[in-house]
């Protein structure tokens, strides 16, 4: 059982990094020759990032950023919730608080990137010079599907 709940710490804690990597690098999109970037706060282009993104402004991305900094929070207190319960909560009872704290923050990493990639994501149709995501949206989605195993988890496992 021990082995198990160290298990889900360092996958949580490893998410929550994972989070804060995706929300602050810009690198959700990149150019075919890889000197050009957008990301959810900037554009970058030969290592220079304080570009204007082609879409700043707009109340979509606005919604994105707002959406993946909310999971960044509720990632975090789901973490700390866990820790309490882990040494206050009794024998027997489950982490129902953190895992609720772990799906809320799963719910918000679906709706911000599904925003992302259904407005700004299809980089054939919007942005010609791109060619390909990048590390930050792919470490979004996969904080999507361990966000989601966390929370699960939480929900079911007891502590003994």
């Amino acid at each position: 059982m021990l082995v198990l709940l160290a298990g889900i710490f360092v996958v949580h804690i490893a998410t929550v990094i994972m989070l804060f990597v995706s929300t602050i690098a810009n690198v959700w999109i990149v150019s075919k020759n890889g000197t050009q970037s957008e990301g959810l706060w900037n554009a970058c282009e030969n290592g220079k990032c304080d570009l204007q993104l082609a879409y700043a402004g707009d109340d979509a991305l606005k919604s994105v950023q707002a959406f993946m900094i909310l999971a960044i929070i509720f990632s975090v207190i789901s973490l700390i919730v866990f820790i309490f319960q882990l040494f206050t909560m009794e024998k027997g009872n489950r982490f129902f608080l953190s895992g609720a704290m772990m799906l809320v923050c799963w719910l918000c990493i679906l709706i911000g990137v599904s925003i992302y990639t259904d407005l700004y994501g299809n980089y054939k149709k919007n942005l010609t010079h791109f060619d390909h995501h990048g590390y930050s949206f792919i470490l979004a989605w996969i904080c999507f599907c361990f966000s989601f195993i966390i929370g699960v988890l939480y929900l079911v496992l007891r502590k003994k």
